[in-house]
C-alpha cells in the first residue's frame, strides 16, 4: 500500500505540473498543418503517452512503473477525396525489459497502422493498408485515448496477434453510413506468425495452435464486418477508433451486430495428422452515452460473443472456443461550473466493469471485476486513472492488482 500511495503522489503531480503546457480547454482540433487556405487540405498530428504504476498482492515481474502506450498518429487528406494515415508507437515497457543500449527483442518501436483511404461517394469510402477497420464488436475497435475503463477489456481483442498485428489487420476494407446505420466490412491477409509460435513450431498430440497458414498454407484471408444502428446522435466514422466515452457531450445509443471468420485458421494434430479448424466470432452489443443535467453524464456498454475455435482452443483465458459477457457503467459526478470555467477541468469519474467468459478448453470459467475511477486534470487531453482489479480465476500472485495511470493526448 506505501508503494501505492508512493506512485500516485509522484503521477498525480506528474500530470499537474504538465497540463499547463498541454493548454487542453483549448485543443480545438489538435495540433493541425493548414495546407491552404481554407483548411481542406491538411496534416493533424495525435501524440499520446500513458505511463503506469502496477501493484499486485504477491510478487509479480510486472509490479512497478511501466510504459503502457507511446504513440505517434498522423493523417493528412489533399482533398476531400483522399486520406492517408500513419500510426507509429511502441508498449509495454517495464524495468525487465529495458537494456543498457536501448536495443530489446521485447520492446519495439513499430508500425501500427499505414493506410490510404479513397471516399467514393458520401455513403461508402475504400481504403487498404495495416488498418483497424475490422468487425466483430465496438470494444474490439476501442480507441485509447478516451477509454472508460483504465484499458479495454483484453477479451474484446478476440484477433490480437493471431491474425492481425497489435489488433491491426493487413488488407483493404469498406466503410461507411446508411441512414443511421454504420458500417465496416474488411478482407485481410491473416498473419502467418501468430502468439502461438510460426512455420517451425511442432505441436505434441491433442495440440491446438493459430497456425494453420504457417504449418498448412491455409487460412490465408480473414473476413470481417461490424454494423451498428445509431439511434440517437451520429457517431464520427472518419477513423477507425470507436470512443469510449464522450463525458456528455453527445447523446448516443447504438446498438451492433458483428463477425470475423477465418478458414482453416487452427491446426490440432491428430493421430500424427495436422488437421485445420475454422475460426468463426459472432457479437451483439449496445453502447449508451449521454448527459445528465447541466454537468454530469453516464457511459454504459456491454456485449455477449460467441466463438468457435477449434475443438478446445485457448490462448491464456481470454481467447478460446465458447461465449463470453462483458460490460461495464461509469458516472461523471456532477459539479457546479462557473461561467467561463473549463466543463471537464477537474473531474471525476468512477466506473465498474466486468468480464466473463466460459471457454472449453478452461477448467472453470474465467471471471474478473474493476472498480476504478477517471480524474479529467483537463479534459480526455490530461487524466489520473486508478483502478482496483479482482481475477476469480487467477492464481494468488496476479489475482489482485492496482493500477495508476497517468496519461496526456497532444
Amino acid at each position: 500500500m506505501r508503494k501505492i500511495l508512493i506512485a500516485l503522489t509522484l503521477l498525480t503531480s506528474i500530470g499537474i505540473s504538465t497540463v499547463s503546457a498541454q493548454y487542453a480547454s483549448e485543443y480545438d482540433g489538435g495540433l493541425v498543418i493548414k495546407l491552404n487556405p481554407e483548411g481542406k487540405k491538411y496534416v493533424r498530428f495525435i501524440l499520446w503517452g500513458q505511463t503506469w504504476f502496477q501493484d499486485f498482492e504477491g510478487k509479480h515481474t510486472n509490479d512497478g512503473f511501466s510504459i503502457k502506450r507511446a504513440r505517434v498518429l498522423a493523417y493528412s487528406q489533399i482533398n476531400d477525396r483522399f486520406m492517408i494515415l500513419t500510426h507509429f508507437g511502441a508498449n509495454g515497457i517495464y524495468d525487465n525489459n529495458l537494456t543498457p543500449m536501448g536495443k530489446s527483442n521485447d520492446v519495439s518501436f513499430f508500425l501500427h497502422e499505414m493506410f490510404l483511404q479513397y471516399k467514393v461517394t458520401d455513403n461508402l469510402a475504400l481504403g487498404a493498408g495495416v488498418h483497424n477497420f475490422g468487425g466483430i464488436s465496438r470494444g474490439n475497435g476501442q480507441g485509447s485515448i478516451n477509454m472508460l475503463t483504465l484499458d479495454n477489456n483484453r477479451a474484446d481483442w478476440s484477433t490480437l496477434g493471431l491474425s492481425d498485428q497489435y489488433s491491426n489487420h493487413l488488407g483493404m476494407f469498406a466503410k461507411g453510413r446508411i441512414g443511421k446505420l454504420n458500417y465496416r466490412l474488411a478482407l485481410s491477409d491473416a498473419a502467418t506468425t501468430t502468439l502461438d509460435g510460426n512455420s517451425s513450431t511442432i505441436l505434441a498430440e491433442g495440440q491446438e495452435k493459430y497456425l494453420g497458414k504457417a504449418l498448412l498454407g491455409e487460412g490465408k484471408y480473414a473476413v470481417s464486418g461490424y454494423f451498428d444502428y445509431q439511434f440517437l446522435d451520429q457517431e464520427s466514422n472518419a477513423l477507425p477508433y470507436r470512443v469510449g466515452t464522450y463525458l456528455g457531450t453527445k447523446k448516443v445509443f447504438n446498438v451492433g451486430a458483428g463477425f470475423f471468420n477465418q478458414n482453416k485458421a487452427i491446426v490440432k494434430k491428430e493421430n500424427d495428422e495436422l488437421i485445420a479448424k475454422n475460426v468463426t466470432h459472432f457479437a451483439v452489443d449496445a453502447f449508451y452515452d449521454a448527459p445528465i443535467g447541466e454537468s454530469s453524464s453516464i457511459t454504459a456498454y456491454a456485449k455477449y460473443q460467441n466463438s468457435s475455435m477449434g475443438d478446445s482452443y485457448l490462448q491464456g483465458n481470454v481467447v478460446g472456443n465458447g461465449s463470453q459477457f462483458s460490460g461495464h457503467v461509469g458516472y461523471l459526478l456532477p459539479k457546479n461550473v462557473n461561467e467561463g470555467e473549463a466543463k471537464f477541468r477537474n473531474r471525476i469519474q468512477p466506473y465498474v466493469g466486468y468480464s466473463y467468459r466460459d471457454f472449453k478448453g478452461l477448467e472453470k470459467a474465467a471471471n474478473e471485476i474493476k472498480v476504478g475511477g477517471n480524474w479529467y486534470i483537463d479534459g480526455q487531453n490530461a487524466k489520473i486513472s486508478i483502478e482496483y482489479q479482482k481475477n476469480f480465476d487467477q492464481p494468488k500472485i496476479a489475482d489482485d492488482m492496482i493500477t495508476i495511470q497517468a496519461m496526456i493526448l497532444l
